[in-house]
Order: C-alpha cells, then sequence, then structure tokens
C-alpha cells in the first residue's frame, strides 16, 4: 500500500555489531532517526551533552535492566520505562544489569557517526583480543573505574569523554609484546621490560587515525609517575596530564585485583591501601581519595 511500509521483527536497513553492543538502524528520513540498540551486560551506555541545539531523544526501554545516576541520585530502568533528552549539560552514564535492548528515536542523524565508531572499535578490539584477551577485559573495567572517579570529581563532559576513550584503548599497544612475555610467570628481565615499555607509544599509534590531541596525549602518559619513574618519558607531576593521573589509579586497583598467570588476585583493600602508600610519589592524592568514595559506595571496601 502506498504511504505504507511494513517491515517484520527482525527487519532492518542496516546494522552494526561489536563486543559490547548491536546498533540497528530501523528507519531514516526527513531528519528523524529510529534506532534499536543493545547494550550487552555490565558495558555502559552513556548520554553526551550534544553540541547542537534543538536535538531530541527519546529513548524506550524494551527489555533488559540498568543503572545509573542522576544528581548523585540513583536511577535504576527496565523493561517500559523511557526518558527524552533535550538540552543535557552534564554527562550520564548507565551500567547495564543484563543485556538491554531500547528504541532511539533522534531528530539527529546520529547512526552515521555512531555506526563509523564501532566498527572503529570492533577493529581495534579484534586486534587485541587476536593476541591477549585479557587486555579488552581489563580495560572495560578500567574505562569504567576511570569514569567513576571522574564523576566522583565532578569532571565536565569534554575531558570525560576524552578519559573514556583513552582508558578503553589505553593497552591496544599490547598486542605487539610477545605472549610469552605477556604471561611470563616469573620476573621479566631488563631486555623484557623494555618491550613492555613500548606499549603506550603503540598504543597511540594504534588510535592517532582515529582520536587525536588529548585522547592521544591521556593514553601516551598513562604509565608516566609522579616523581619521574614512570615511562615512556619520565614526566613528573604537573607535567602529566590529570586524566592519565586517574587511569594510572584504576589501571594499578584493576592490575592488583585480577588474576595474573604469575599470582592470584589480591583484595580491593589491600589494593587500595599499595596505592595509598605511594600517594605524592607515583598517584594523585584527590584521584586516589575519589577511587576510595567509590570503592566504599560500592561496598568493595569498608568506610
Amino acid at each position: 500500500m502506498e504511504g505504507l511500509q511494513i517491515r517484520k521483527n527482525g527487519d532492518f536497513i542496516e546494522r552494526v555489531l561489536l563486543g559490547t553492543t548491536e546498533l540497528r538502524l530501523l528507519s531514516s528520513n526527513s531528519g528523524l532517526e529510529i534506532m534499536q540498540q543493545t547494550i550487552y551486560k555490565d558495558r555502559m551506555f552513556y548520554l553526551y551533552a550534544g553540541d547542537s541545539t534543538g536535538v531530541t531523544e527519546f529513548v524506550y526501554i524494551l527489555n533488559g535492566k540498568m543503572e545509573g545516576e542522576l544528581n548523585k541520585e540513583a536511577i535504576v530502568l527496565q523493561a517500559g520505562d523511557y526518558f527524552e533528552v533535550r538540552g543535557l549539560t552534564e554527562p550520564v552514564h548507565f551500567t547495564a544489569k543484563t543485556d538491554v535492548t531500547f528504541l532511539w528515536i533522534t531528530t539527529e542523524q546520529s547512526y552515521s557517526n555512531v555506526s563509523d565508531e564501532i566498527n572503529i572499535l570492533k577493529e581495534l578490539v579484534s586486534k587485541v583480543e587476536e593476541k591477549d584477551r585479557y587486555t579488552s577485559l581489563h580495560s572495560d573495567r578500567v574505562a569504567k573505574y576511570s569514569v567513576q572517579i571522574a564523576k566522583q570529581l565532578n569532571l565536565s563532559n569534554e575531558p570525560l569523554h576524552s578519559l573514556y576513550l583513552a582508558a578503553s584503548f589505553h593497552d591496544v599497544g599490547k598486542v605487539h609484546v610477545p605472549e610469552e612475555i605477556l604471561n611470563k610467570p616469573g620476573r621479566l628481565t631488563k631486555e623484557e621490560f623494555e618491550i613492555i615499555k613500548k606499549h603506550p607509544v603503540d598504543s597511540v599509534d594504534m588510535v592517532k587515525h582515529i582520536y587525536s590531541g588529548k585522547v592521544t596525549k591521556i593514553i601516551e602518559q598513562h604509565h608516566e609517575r609522579l616523581n619521574g619513574s614512570g615511562y615512556p618519558y619520565g614526566l613528573k607531576s604537573e607535567e602529566i596530564l590529570f586524566e592519565s593521573k586517574i587511569i594510572a589509579v584504576a589501571d594499578t586497583f584493576d592490575a592488583m585485583t585480577e588474576d595474573r598467570a604469575y599470582r592470584k588476585a589480591f583484595t580491593a583493600q589491600y589494593a587500595l591501601d599499595e596505592i595509598k602508600s605511594m600517594i605524592g610519589s607515583h598517584y594523585d592524592e584527590e584521584v586516589v581519595a575519589a577511587f576510595e568514595a567509590v570503592l566504599i559506595e560500592e561496598g568493595k571496601i569498608k568506610k
């Protein structure tokens, strides 16, 4: 029938897939896009303050459950709930507690931009997982911790977005490190450690054609330490970007609290105490205090 288009369940115009999400374009016409997106369990979903004024987004939860925070109050959204976004000034993030599928309607042409980024992420993640699946999972957790720290510190939209991207890809350069070094059960030799020390620069080389400027600088500096003992450049104190200082804490904590080939995971309290013992020499005091507050709120350590 003219003027009526019928599509059956499972139909779509275009689709992109990644291990964290699936995005389907259902309709695009006259400046209006309708998409269906699935965010997989334990992954994050962001609402960013838009650059364009007058843009409206409507999201209807089809199934699943996600949790977030707005104005310091917890939010739980599940099937049948919906929200409208217009003139958002601060970023809001949710974590999928189950696989979550939602209908996303926007007055801005968004699918091409989002799908391009998802395809780029897919390419990078595939390279990582071919070599070391641990690195990908580790980066997901570090990105989550980094955002939680940033929210405690009330970072604004732009640095938070750069921080999230940098944390997500801070270790992709480790795909160039031989597996026998990554998984070595004993102490690394000087030569082996020199190879490990190249990964921040290698990570930048892998993402610089996608992201530039601050994102790459944050990645490059995430192993620098306040006293100049870090790598690759031995930067000190204020020479290090604040976002890199955040990733340094999140990265160290996650590495300590996960099993490795050469040891079992440490407890959250032990890892935090070790990090706190190096405040001023390795880690920023304000960042560590914010992360401690996050861990208390999550019940991972006692107050």
